[in-house]
């Protein structure tokens, strides 16, 4: 199955807790980290909620 790449791209202080668990799920934990995930619903999911905090990068 096809691959998707995400990288944090803004800090998660400030940000509710569970945007914060969204993004451990991830398994973002730094700044400009970039996690490769196998592209499904639910990882889609996980971006969308989190979306302002990463950016999808090819």
């Amino acid at each position: 199955m096809a691959t998707i790449k995400i990288k944090q791209i803004k800090s998660k202080i400030g940000a509710p807790v569970d945007q914060k668990r969204t993004l451990q799920a991830l398994g973002l934990t730094k700044i400009s980290q970039v996690v490769e995930h196998e592209d499904n619903p639910t990882i889609r999911g996980m971006i969308r909620k989190v979306h302002h905090l990463v950016s999808v990068v090819d």
